[in-house]
């Protein structure tokens, strides 16, 4: 009898090594990767970890932490399919799907059906998970959380009924900001959908204050994957374009959040880069004299991101003439020298050097020649001449040398008719750099 059992039992298939724990050589429940390139199931490592306070990894001796581990998805899932594929031999029982992979795939689910109400739920359950702790939104990324979510936000926000929509876009959108940062696939499957970002822009426009910051957080990533060659004509924004820089600057100026302040920062700021025409569509916008105020009383994190910016608009003759038409703005440039950052400084350099030198584009007739004088005289009595030189003594980089020492002698030639520092103030100064003031 037992000699027929053996002829028909199935033969037990033995898995991959690959799937096998390096620590117990058992096949692994739930992979996680290690920094040092290797996977342990998480039982097994967190065990020699805890084990007389171990900090490195058992197969290369490199340092390793618990709060290292990566949840290996990608190893899992070929464990799975391995364990259905050889159910029948051996015993061998497929591995149950995490909670993080359960929500995402009902995520899936709903919006391949085209259910709002079940995706809404779905989502609910994603941001349930999300918002227990960081762990469970770093497994909530690697289960792919994001780029289910924006395949749910895009598939109906293109829904012919767009305002019954409504409930399910909400939903999705909280819990996509709390699966940040979003991976490329994620964010042109919203940004390529034009009738997404017209939805983004409504809710950062017209929502509460916790919308709005989500809707320009979204935002922010498509534009700065936008401006990158490698996705060039997958995403165009070109439908949404006025729309969208005119909600950027309503938020800066409505300030309902520092992080959504910060937000549209970086987001004007790649617009603004983008060339002398999407500058000039911010300057129209109202974004100089905004990022002006701004800079009167702003920490140090946005005053860095509004002063690039600020200097990125300036490339905009537009932009000029408006910054030199704003009787805060060189006031408040010269005030933040030295006041912040390195960075902070050589970028008020800059912009104060777009604003007193007469561009090649620049078409100046009367007014506009004495205006760009003006600003020339109004940093040196608000003390700019004292701080460049200071500037160029402590030293700096090659570029912002060359445009503090184009400044200076931009100013030296109004030095003598305006009553500005007192000349006690560069006592110690090197001579090199003082005999800038008569060259």
């Amino acid at each position: 009898m037992s000699s027929l059992h053996s002829r028909t039992a199935p033969a037990k298939e033995e898995p991959p090594p690959e799937f096998l724990c390096p620590i117990t050589l058992d096949l692994m429940r739930d992979p996680v990767a290690a920094p040092t390139g290797i996977t342990y199931d998480r039982a097994a490592i967190i065990s020699w970890l805890l084990a007389g306070g171990q900090r490195t990894c058992p197969v290369t001796h490199g340092e390793l932490r618990a709060g290292d581990l990566v949840p290996n998805h990608t190893l899992r899932r070929l464990i799975q399919d391995w364990c259905a594929a050889n159910s029948s031999c051996g015993g061998v029982q497929r591995l149950p799907a995490t909670l993080e992979e359960a929500a995402v795939a009902k995520v899936e689910g709903a919006t391949r059906a085209g259910d709002a109400e079940r995706c809404a739920a779905a989502a609910r359950g994603v941001r349930r998970l999300a918002t227990l702790d960081q762990r469970n939104r770093g497994r909530l990324a690697s289960a792919g959380a994001a780029c289910a979510l924006a395949a749910a936000f895009t598939y109906f926000a293109d829904a012919a009924d767009a305002a019954a929509a409504s409930d399910v876009l909400d939903v999705v959108l909280a819990a996509l900001v709390l699966v940040m940062p979003m991976d490329e696939e994620a964010i042109v499957a919203v940004g390529s959908s034009s009738a997404s970002v017209a939805r983004l822009v409504a809710v950062a426009a017209n929502g509460d204050m916790h919308r709005r910051l989500q809707a320009v957080v979204v935002i922010r990533e498509i534009i700065s994957l936008s401006f990158h060659r490698y996705v060039a004509g997958v995403i165009d924004l070109s439908a949404n374009a006025e729309a969208i820089v005119q909600v950027l600057v309503k938020t800066i100026r409505d300030a309902i959040c520092p992080q959504a302040t910060r937000a549209c920062l970086v987001a004007a700021y790649h617009i603004a880069c983008a060339g002398g025409s999407a500058a000039a569509s911010l300057v129209a916008a109202g974004l100089v004299p905004v990022l002006v105020e701004l800079l009167v009383d702003a920490d140090r994190n946005t005053a860095e991101k509004a002063l690039a910016a600020l200097d990125a608009a300036l490339v905009s003759s537009d932009g000029r003439a408006c910054a030199r038409a704003d009787a805060l703005a060189v006031p408040v440039l010269v005030k933040k020298m030295f006041c912040m950052s390195d960075a902070a400084t050589e970028l008020v350099v800059s912009a104060l050097m777009r604003i007193c030198k007469k561009c090649p584009e620049d078409d100046e007739d009367g007014t506009a020649a004495a205006a760009r004088r003006l600003s020339i005289i109004e940093a040196l009595q608000v003390g700019a001449l004292q701080k460049v030189l200071l500037l160029l003594q402590a030293g700096c980089g090659e570029e912002t040398k060359e445009k503090a020492t184009e400044l200076l002698r931009l100013m030296v030639r109004y030095h003598g008719r305006v009553e500005c520092v007192d000349t006690m103030d560069f006592r110690g100064l090197k001579r090199g750099t003082a005999a800038i003031l008569t060259t």
